[in-house]
């Protein structure tokens, strides 16, 4: 029978848990009443550390959040996914971006019994993973030694763009010092237009990053740039040395919309490929020219790592899935409808925009996969800057505004060239931050209070390298996948997005032929404002 999330019997369970117990905790006091709430409330994951004791919670509402999870069928998902089966269900497609990860030799899941009862044609699905893989990385040492490339230049947006992109600037440590990176997104001609007078025809390569090479603000964005190509004195001659056959590749299924285009050079992945989770496919070509094969597969082997923990831990100590329960319960139970990110690391600094796209998108719905209307709120805000930016910016409200907001803190133990004084400093600041929030700060005066017990988690890195990073984000990969299963909902379309790209083709149309019957009054007078010249 279907029914909500609220229909589970550890729903209302959880809520009088709530009630009775959590609602007037005092984290100061159940460390100073538990001192086994530190190794019960954290723990080692692939890469990861986590610390999640100074949230509001407890053993009691770890288990019964496991109970929730299981009167929810979120293993059994979670296994037809690693089963290849159509979890997409509103578009009929697998969920499939881990195998991109995948070794050749099923690495750390061949001994999972699910991936031993695979198909033929999930076995042939990783087989032509690899070969992809091989192409891309072979395509990418050819234009790292290709001198003449100084510029590269990736046109896409959403997930073909946020994810290279995060990546790119989290691994500057590791780019080749010969290559500049860019990464055009949006259809405001300024940013291209700023990258455009940086660059040379000659020595740049555009990568232009879209499934179906139909994208409008990515194709716009490819156009322009492909505009400026032949008029600055590159050429559509596919023979000629400065041609754009040589100067752009398209990252597409559409081969013959990309040649039509001029382009000869493509790679292309599959419709189980969903563009959030995209970086790990051939929309990675930047990462992979940016930081090297051996490194690019370090990146993957770090994510994979993550994946058998995932789909192989016991509940218990299963970190994804204790995060994507953690984040349920506040959103629901607690009623918290946000959460900050606060990566104390220059190079994350664009996680945060990642993060929003990756939850935001997948989670913010409001109807189950099986059409059910959902009373309960789903995904959070995901909002947040680099630490210690912060501290000096929104942190005083965190501290001392009206409202409660968990925080997510992630730090680094090794800066690599920065250990010294910088990175300690860093760290220290991180882990004074989450303390703060949690002992406030008391008889000092009333406009100095700041009342304390202010939840957060603490996510720290070894350091900051490949396979750190891939497990990183396949953590969170996963733990927005454990909230969605939970809520009931479809985590992998998005047609709120493409409610907005319809209505702007219509516009258009509307604007071209002069047809606004049927359109209200504030539309029209904006498209009129915006669109016509003379405004008397």
């Amino acid at each position: 029978m279907l029914s909500t999330c609220d229909a589970a019997p550890a729903w209302g369970a959880l809520q009088n848990h709530y009630r009775d117990s959590i609602r007037g905790m005092n984290l100061s006091q159940a460390f100073a009443a538990d001192g086994q709430r530190l190794a019960q409330l954290s723990q080692q994951a692939p890469h990861v550390f986590a610390d999640l004791s100074k949230n509001l919670w407890n053993t009691e509402t770890e288990s019964l959040l496991g109970l929730l999870a299981s009167q929810r069928g979120v293993a059994q998902l979670r296994d037809a996914m690693l089963a290849g089966e159509a979890v997409n269900s509103s578009e009929g497609r697998a969920v499939m971006h881990w195998l991109l990860r995948m070794p050749r030799d099923r690495g750390a899941l061949s001994e999972n019994p699910v991936v031993q009862q695979w198909s033929p044609a999930m076995h042939a699905a990783l087989g032509d993973v690899h070969t992809t893989l091989d192409a891309m990385l072979e395509l990418a040492e050819q234009v790292r030694a290709d001198a003449r490339i100084t510029d590269i230049v990736n046109i896409g947006i959403g997930g073909s763009h946020l994810g290279p992109e995060v990546v790119v600037n989290a691994l500057e440590d590791w780019v080749d010092a010969g290559k500049h990176f860019h990464f055009v997104s949006n259809v405001d001609g300024h940013e291209l237009g700023h990258v455009l007078r940086r660059v040379k025809p000659q020595n740049t390569l555009f990568l232009v990053a879209s499934k179906s090479f139909t994208t409008a603000e990515t194709m716009l964005n490819a156009h322009s740039a492909r505009q400026w190509f032949l008029d600055n004195g590159g050429s559509a001659d596919a023979a000629a040395p400065c041609s754009i056959d040589r100067h752009f590749v398209a990252l597409t299924t559409n081969v013959a919309a990309a040649a039509e285009f001029g382009i000869g050079r493509t790679l292309g992945f599959w419709d189980w490929v969903g563009g959030r989770f995209s970086l790990w496919s051939a929309i990675g070509l930047s990462v992979a020219i940016a930081i090297g094969r051996e490194q690019f597969r370090e990146l993957l082997a770090g994510a994979h790592a993550m994946d058998a923990h995932f789909f192989g831990s016991p509940a218990e100590k299963n970190l994804p899935l204790r995060l994507g329960l953690l984040d349920v319960w506040y959103r629901d139970f607690c009623g918290l409808g946000s959460r900050c990110i606060a990566p104390y690391s220059h190079g994350l600094r664009r996680l945060t925009a990642y993060l929003q796209q990756l939850e935001m998108e997948s989670n913010g719905k409001g109807v189950t996969r099986d059409g059910l209307s959902l009373k309960q709120p789903t995904a959070p805000v995901i909002w947040g800057e680099p630490g210690t930016n912060g501290q000096h910016a929104f942190f005083q409200m965190l501290h001392q505004g009206q409202d409660v907001i968990p925080v997510e803190f992630i730090a680094l133990r090794d800066g690599g060239k920065y250990l010294g004084a910088h990175h300690q400093s860093l760290v220290v600041n991180a882990i004074a931050q989450a303390q703060g929030l949690m002992v406030g700060r008391h008889g000092e005066g009333h406009e100095r209070h700041c009342s304390g017990n202010r939840p957060s988690s603490f996510l720290l890195l070894q350091q900051l390298d490949p396979a750190s990073l891939g497990a990183l984000i396949a953590l969170y990969e996963h733990r927005v996948f454990v909230s969605g299963a939970v809520w009931g909902i479809n985590s992998f379309d998005q047609w709120g997005v493409e409610l907005g790209k319809k209505l702007a083709r219509e516009l258009h149309q509307r604007h071209d032929s002069g047809d606004w019957q049927g359109v209200d009054a504030s539309t029209r007078a904006l498209m009129r404002r915006l669109m016509t010249a003379d405004q008397g």
